[in-house]
């Protein structure tokens, strides 16, 4: 693999400085040396005006968070990363290789999740180039890589994991957003490294169950929850049932036989488990009547 490294370069301020002098120089020589007839000499003024020019397209501007991967016929030199004026062999080919931090965002693409579920899934990466002679040299176009491979990961990622877990042990899609985040930074980074390519941050943006399947889904979802709060309503009314018991026993406030305690226990569940509020019967009676 083909590792970066830093490529020699001068100041260009004061390169160009340097060579526009001479240049000056070499114009004003040859215009004295015109009026004689000294061919030779007027020959070599203009060779040397040709090589100047030459030199002063060496001169090259890196930008801020930018870098000029730098080839000489086909073989690689290095790279320049330090902002400003600089000059190099004017042979020398400077490609342009941004560092800057860059965001993509997937398209929405349609899979399966682990139960075989057709979902919607789309994804956002953050990620800046890091080795600029990877980016060039080990991949074709090292920003449509990043693309094709994050949607790899992505779909990857979507068939690793369920949409929605009915456990509170298992990792979900859609319950696990930082767990599953991680995981896709990770598969996505390892599917990078070869481009020279950092991933800073991977995050699921969209999740949506397919529309097919979605008010299906939205009906199953409903029925859960309320089983989920009919199972927690129940263990509360059973334990508030238990209280009331306990502490009529424990105060001496009443003693009920089984019977009676069967009709408290039923009466308190329904009043605590229903719907709707219940309506109050007196008994003016006895206990028994």
């Amino acid at each position: 693999m083909i590792r970066e490294r830093e490529a020699a370069s001068l100041p260009g301020l004061v390169v160009l400085l340097l060579l526009l002098v001479t240049l000056g120089l070499t114009v004003y020589a040859l215009v004295t040396q015109a009026s004689e007839d000294r061919p030779l000499v007027i020959v070599m003024g203009v060779l040397a005006i040709i090589v100047e020019c030459f030199l002063i397209a060496g001169v090259f501007v890196v930008n801020p968070n930018e870098g000029r991967v730098m080839q000489l016929f086909g073989d690689y030199v290095g790279t320049v990363k330090q902002p400003g004026l600089r000059w190099a062999n004017p042979f020398y080919t400077k490609k342009r290789i941004s560092l800057r931090v860059r965001n993509f965002e997937s398209a929405r693409l349609k899979v399966n999740d682990l139960e075989g579920n057709p979902i919607e899934i789309a994804a956002v990466v953050v990620w800046r180039v890091v080795d600029t002679a990877e980016a060039v040299f080990e991949v074709d176009d090292y920003q449509n890589f990043v693309k094709v491979q994050t949607e790899a990961a992505v779909r990857n990622l979507a068939t690793r994991y369920k949409y929605d877990a009915h456990e509170d042990d298992q990792i979900s899609l859609r319950g696990n957003t930082a767990e599953v985040a991680e995981h896709l930074k990770k598969e996505i980074q390892d599917r990078l490294a070869k481009a020279g390519v950092e991933v800073l941050e991977a995050r699921i943006s969209h999740l949506a169950y397919a529309p097919e399947i979605a008010q299906a889904m939205l009906q199953r979802q409903q029925a859960g929850a309320i089983i989920a709060a009919r199972q927690r309503i129940v263990e509360g009314a059973v334990g508030m049932v238990q209280m009331a018991l306990d502490l009529l026993s424990q105060r001496d406030i009443l003693e009920l036989d089984n019977e009676r305690k069967a009709a408290m226990v039923s009466n308190l569940l329904v009043v605590l488990c229903g719907e709707r509020s219940t309506q109050p019967v007196i008994n003016a009676g006895t206990l028994y009547q």
